[in-house]
């Protein structure tokens, strides 16, 4: 295998796999706060709760239709530049990847479309349960992806023949310890990032003194109570998944800790049982990312708790501008993590593709460095070029603020001769389901 396709191989899949990564953080946390909101919204009537909706849903609707053309972007590039992983582990990592597009995507943008052209056309609670099909089937995607990628971190339920993987224990795959703890772990930092997101958008708008005021107040409440618990669940998972490394993958472990003479033990250890060759992951990525994701984690911390007291008043709420400002600043702080935390889980499994079983370089397939460069390039300026118009029209539309037209609006003429959209003049049919 040519260094220069193995290197350049694994920069295309870390760049396109953690750009991707990004978009699905907010998506899949985002979708759930939009679904509380919706459900309160849905029982309360109250026309605040039905605008935060839809604010809120606007901005979710970008990044997941945006994320979409980045997964597509990712599968291409997947498919092309690691041909020995499909040929040697496909027959184990095909089914949770198929079951993931045609049962948990395809249900998840049925359902969301439904919710986008559903607004004043479906019944109110009709359309509240198509969010929370939108919400559970996006859990069931993240799932399925984690129980490829605990596989290759932790192969369990699979046996050899003529020299490929097959599956003898779906039960034992589909329980993974090492994916059903990343699964948790990736949950509640999408939780993390879309509070995050909320609190610092909503403090944009109460720094330039909105008249939206009573709207963002609430928002930016609802981001940093949501923020708090989901930064102690994705530490507890965290947590675990520390422990079980030195079971699952204890030169990982020796690395991120610096224990030299456990490093030499481990690597004699898998030079008699594999081999001659170098078992030791990058210590700069694998420490590096760990690192980074634990000092990201503190701050978030400390932000975390002292947003939980300062929200409690309100007028701390909507005039406190250094808090703004630090909202504002705090935005990024999740993705870091969560970036950091990815390097720290890929890197540090380095140099096997299927930990113990398939090395990564058998895995790359077999191109010229002249044809990796030129893929290299191309999916690397289609991702920027995504992650630039994801992040202007999100900017966009999270400066407009809550008006009027966009998701939801509804143009259907007034039953009593009314301007479009007006509510009824019926006080008692205020908020009904198709004008929801």
């Amino acid at each position: 295998m040519n260094q220069d396709v193995l290197d350049l191989a694994r920069l295309q899949f870390a760049l396109t796999a953690g750009g991707h990564f990004l978009f699905v953080a907010l998506t899949l946390g985002l979708a759930t706060v939009v679904a509380a909101l919706q459900t309160r919204a849905t029982f309360s009537r109250n026309p605040l709760h039905a605008r935060m909706v839809r604010f809120w849903g606007q901005l979710y609707v970008i990044n997941y239709a945006v994320g979409i053309v980045t997964g597509l972007v990712m599968e291409f590039q997947f498919g092309m530049a690691w041909s020995g992983l499909t040929h040697g582990a496909g027959n184990v990592l095909g089914a949770s990847l198929a079951v993931e597009t045609i049962v948990a995507f395809f249900v998840e943008s049925t359902f969301l479309g439904l919710w986008i052209f559903g607004w004043n056309r479906l019944n109110r609670w009709a359309h509240l349960a198509a969010i929370w099909i939108v919400v559970l089937t996006a859990y069931l995607s993240a799932y399925w992806i984690l129980v490829s990628n605990g596989f290759l971190n932790h192969p369990v339920g699979y046996g050899s023949e003529g020299g490929e993987l097959v599956l003898e224990d779906p039960v034992a795959l589909l329980t993974n310890p090492s994916a059903l703890l990343a699964f948790g772990h990736v949950l509640a930092g999408a939780l993390l990032t879309a509070g995050f997101f909320m609190a610092g958008v909503s403090a944009y708008h109460l720094f330039r003194r909105s008249p939206e005021a009573e709207f963002f107040g609430r928002s930016l409440r609802i981001g940093v109570f949501v923020s708090a618990p989901a930064l102690m669940a994705a530490s507890v998972f965290g947590g675990l998944q520390f422990r079980a490394l030195t079971t699952f993958q204890p030169m990982k472990s020796a690395v991120f800790g610096a224990k030299s003479a456990e490093i030499a033990r481990i690597q004699a250890e898998m030079t008699d049982r594999f081999g001659p060759g170098d078992y030791v992951p990058s210590e700069a990525w694998t420490r590096g990312g760990g690192l980074v994701m634990l000092i990201s984690f503190a701050l978030m911390m400390y932000l975390c708790f002292a947003g939980v007291i300062l929200a409690c008043f309100k007028k701390v709420v909507l005039r406190f501008r250094l808090w703004h400002l630090v909202l504002m600043a705090a935005v990024p702080l999740p993705y870091l993590a969560m970036i950091a935390g990815w390097v720290f889980r890929e890197a540090g499994r380095q140099p096997w593709v299927v930990y113990g079983i398939l090395k990564t370089e058998d895995a790359v397939s077999d191109l010229s460095p002249d044809t990796m460069r030129l893929s290299l390039t191309v999916f690397t300026t289609v991702f920027v070029l995504l992650a630039l118009l994801n992040a202007w029209l999100l900017a966009r539309h999270a400066r407009r603020g809550p008006v009027e037209s966009g998701l939801g609006h509804d143009e259907r003429p007034d039953p009593d001769g009314g301007e479009p959209g007006a509510p009824p003049a019926d006080p008692a049919d205020s908020l009904p389901a198709p004008r929801y």
